[in-house]
């Protein structure tokens, strides 16, 4: 399946008034393809993938447009605008054609039921009338499919049994039980020691190559975007501020914070890591124009004027994108 993103804005109320953790944010994900999300935390990630979901947080709001389509050769280019579902309409929608594998696999499970009846309910909620003797076989699949060994003595245990490995592995099972086209990965490795990680990545590219899967992989590491990323689009106080294939932008990067992230990543060589000055702004007080401005070392006066937009960083190229005004000027 296909997701177009088109202006989505997330807005949550405060005791001073709205606030926009996701502003006007649009992309595009192609069928089969992994788009990489990065920044700091604070940016908007994890805000725009809750979106996409339809978990928001109470009193929240959404605009925009997020179009799920089916695969571009069928012929058919309708779809379903996930920000115009109702309740019952995501329902149906989340874990069937959208999934999402979340951060901390101990708090995305029950810690009360065993994880093997945590997936079946993924399935008993999408297939109606299957047999027990069916769904077992599912789960086991499910299991299976996500590398866990033993799948039928680990679909009896509960979370706490499992190593952090093993938890990620059962919340990627239950993800993809149900078949979904588009699967949304919201760092999904953070919480694993390095060895573990490189399994977890290894797996979910075998996962997004066996099952046609289009993945959008959200992280604060640029070096996991490189692995596991076709495209990258780099978010900062809400907005992508740079985008374009995850070869290109890791190599040419334009966008000073993107030049600042990558220059604060650790490398194996005995090189010195360059912080990035302060921090991502309060929503509540962005700064006028660019909100990276009073962190960017190439700030000028010009840059509090407006919000920058994003354009081609070589002209007439609209491959590779950034939002600074400085792109095709002398510095």
């Amino acid at each position: 399946m296909r997701l177009e993103v088109r202006g989505l804005s997330v807005e949550l109320p405060t005791p001073n008034g709205w606030v926009r953790p996701v502003n006007s944010v649009s992309f595009a994900l192609g069928e089969g393809e992994t788009l990489g999300i990065v920044g700091e935390s604070g940016s908007g990630k994890t805000m725009l993938s809750l979106a996409l979901m339809g978990l928001l947080p109470p009193g929240a709001r959404a605009r925009g447009e997020a179009w799920l389509r089916a695969a571009a050769n069928n012929g058919n280019n309708s779809g379903e605008n996930l920000l115009a579902e109702n309740e019952l309409g995501m329902r149906a929608a989340r874990g069937r054609r959208i999934a999402m594998i979340f951060q901390e696999p101990m708090t995305a499970l029950n810690p009360v039921m065993r994880v093997g009846a945590q997936i079946a309910e993924s399935i008993r909620a999408h297939e109606l009338g299957l047999s027990a003797k069916e769904i077992n076989r599912r789960v086991l699949e499910a299991l299976e499919r996500a590398s866990v060994p033993e799948p039928q003595r680990r679909a009896r245990q509960y979370a706490h049994e499992l190593s952090g490995g093993l938890r990620q592995r059962v919340t990627i099972a239950m993800a993809l039980v149900a078949g979904p086209g588009v699967l949304i990965a919201d760092e999904p490795t953070t919480a694993l020691d390095v060895t573990v990680q490189k399994q977890i990545l290894d797996l979910l590219e075998n996962l997004r190559r066996d099952l046609r899967l289009s993945m959008l992989f959200i992280t604060h590491d640029l070096g996991v975007v490189a692995q596991v990323a076709d495209r990258v689009a780099v978010m900062y106080a809400g907005r992508i501020v740079e985008d374009g294939p995850t070869e290109e932008v890791l190599r040419h990067p334009a966008h000073p914070y993107t030049i600042g992230l990558l220059r604060a990543a650790p490398r194996l060589v005995r090189e010195k890591i360059e912080a990035i000055p302060g921090s991502v702004p309060p929503l509540g007080v962005l700064p006028p124009g660019c909100a990276f401005g009073p962190r960017c070392s190439r700030h000028v006066a010009e840059c509090d004027a407006s919000v920058p937009e994003l354009k081609s960083v070589i002209a007439g190229n609209d491959t590779h994108r950034a939002r600074c005004i400085r792109i095709g000027a002398e510095s």
